[in-house]
């Protein structure tokens, strides 16, 4: 069996905006109070997280405005063992979000405040890419970093070429916000460039569609059968590997969300063979944020450790089950833990 892992393995770097997650109450509740919840995070940093929770060496890159708040954050960050020294400072704000307690990110409850922030002010031609770079074997990022606009889109670039130069492994996850992506180009003009440069690719099929241009059938819903669903999982998957020659392994999740239920479950294409994970429900979710970014996480951990594909899996579908009973964006579930609730 190939291995996604091209090199020894080293620290696993996660590159995106870091952002304060402001959780208001759909009532207002918060205004008479004053209190609003908050949260660190941003997907590839949850992924980082969950990584170093996890006990595989995470490395994290972002830029953050020189001031006391970014101090805070970062002894925060270090404490949960993620490697900074990569972090850039300069520019003047953090991006920030809003998001209604309970709701999910693809709702009308998402207000986006990150306009100017200092991630969104990095530039081509000024990151010494050798240095971020060193020591590590895994390079991760979202769809979310080139959404933001143009001059993320090409420092993204700028990474995963200098990257790829080092026979380092790339993830990406297809992440799709529909509130970002104002800046004249679309999705589908910049992900599949970079996509490009990837090893692994993980999303929906859906995503895959928006960004890629994988098509997917119109009357896929229609019968609602999960075999429906994994044949579809299959096609796209296989027709990405085509479309893409780097990639060699392709995940989608499918999260089903009904008024009073949800259902999940997952599949991963590797080497010529689709795998299928158990079937999650339940009744009752504490916090959506951040559980696609355990799957990715999961997905890491496994590759990394070179377990099984159906191992890797499980253990990734089982984290991003698991997250949804968590309040914040962050897993806090070890690998023990995970393994004992995996179906």
């Amino acid at each position: 069996m190939s291995q996604l892992l091209k090199q020894n393995p080293g620290s696993v770097l996660s590159f995106g905006e870091l952002l304060i997650r402001l959780c208001p109450d759909g009532g207002g509740e918060w205004l008479d109070s004053n209190r609003l919840p908050f949260y660190i995070g941003g997907a590839e940093l949850n992924v980082a997280n969950a990584l170093a929770l996890w006990q595989i060496p995470a490395k994290y890159f972002t830029a953050l405005p020189h001031n006391a708040i970014s101090a805070q954050i970062i002894k925060y960050l270090q404490q949960r063992r993620i490697d900074t020294s990569g972090i850039r400072y300069e520019g003047e704000r953090i991006g920030l979000y809003y998001l209604t307690t309970g709701q999910d990110l693809k709702h009308d409850a998402l207000v986006y405040d990150r306009a100017g922030s200092a991630f969104a002010g990095l530039k081509t031609g000024v990151i010494d890419w050798d240095i971020v770079l060193r020591d590590v074997s895994w390079f991760h990022f979202s769809a979310i970093c080139p959404a933001i606009c143009q001059n993320v889109a090409d420092v993204c670039k700028e990474a995963l070429e200098a990257a790829e130069k080092k026979r380092i492994t790339i993830s990406v996850d297809l992440n799709y916000r529909s509130k970002l992506w104002q800046y004249g180009s679309s999705p589908l003009q910049v992900m599949p460039g970079l996509v490009n440069h990837c090893d692994l690719v993980m999303g929906n099929i859906w995503a895959a569609e928006m960004m890629l241009g994988m098509e997917v059938s119109p009357d896929i819903h229609k019968s609602g059968l999960k075999s429906g669903y994994l044949a579809e999982s299959l096609g796209v998957s296989q027709n990405i590997m085509e479309k893409f020659p780097k990639c060699k392994a392709v995940a989608n999740t499918f999260r089903f969300d009904a008024t009073n239920d949800i259902k999940y479950y997952t599949t991963l294409y590797y080497e010529n063979q689709l795998y299928n994970s158990g079937e999650y429900e339940t009744g009752k979710v504490t916090d959506k944020v951040g559980s696609g970014d355990c799957f990715m996480a999961g997905l890491i951990y496994g590759f990394y450790n070179k377990l099984v594909p159906q191992q890797i899996l499980e253990f990734a579908t089982a984290a991003a089950f698991e997250k949804l009973f968590i309040k914040g964006d962050a897993i806090t579930k070890t690998v023990e833990e995970i393994k004992s609730s995996i179906k």
